[in-house]
């Protein structure tokens, strides 16, 4: 699983997974936006099936961070 961060206008921000192997079900990741102002961000969800790569799955959605 890789996650990472981007503001508004695509510049990438921060990664919060780098392709780490978590497990089935909910799971969670710490995110320190303290250096980061308010306002709109998107992050991209990355996973490549382990055992057979041929499956991928990549999902991006939008947050609002309000301090």
């Amino acid at each position: 699983v890789t996650i990472r961060v981007f503001n508004l206008i695509g510049q990438y921000v921060a990664t919060l997974a780098d392709r780490e192997e978590f497990t089935e079900g909910s799971n969670e990741v710490e995110f320190d936006a303290s250096n980061l102002p308010s306002g709109v961000y998107f992050y991209r969800i990355t996973v490549n099936d382990r055992v057979d790569d041929t499956r991928y799955f990549s999902s991006i959605r939008k947050m609002v961070l309000m301090k």
